[in-house]
């Protein structure tokens, strides 16, 4: 089963900005301004979560009534385009 894990911490600064959050990614040299739920992903996959495991967690933490899985696997495989977020 696929899992997914937030790039290395040692490879990101996240940085709140008011509102948004700056992510430099410095094995791109890119800068990143994201909003929610980005920074909310990242935290929560510092380390390796199936699509399910993380709907559950995302589930738990925010209180969701009403988990959209087709929106969690979206914005996951964004991040994962970005370098941002990893498949294993």
């Amino acid at each position: 089963m696929t899992q997914y894990r937030a790039a290395p911490a040692a490879t990101l600064r996240i940085e709140p900005l008011d509102a948004l959050t700056l992510v430099y990614h410095r094995a791109s040299g890119m800068t990143h301004l994201v909003d929610s739920p980005v920074p909310e992903l990242l935290d929560l996959l510092a380390e390796p979560l199936t699509l399910d495991q993380a709907l559950a967690a995302l589930s738990e933490r925010f209180d969701l009534v009403d988990p959209d899985r087709d929106a969690l696997v979206a914005r996951i495989e964004e991040l994962v385009a970005s370098g941002l977020m990893e498949r294993l």
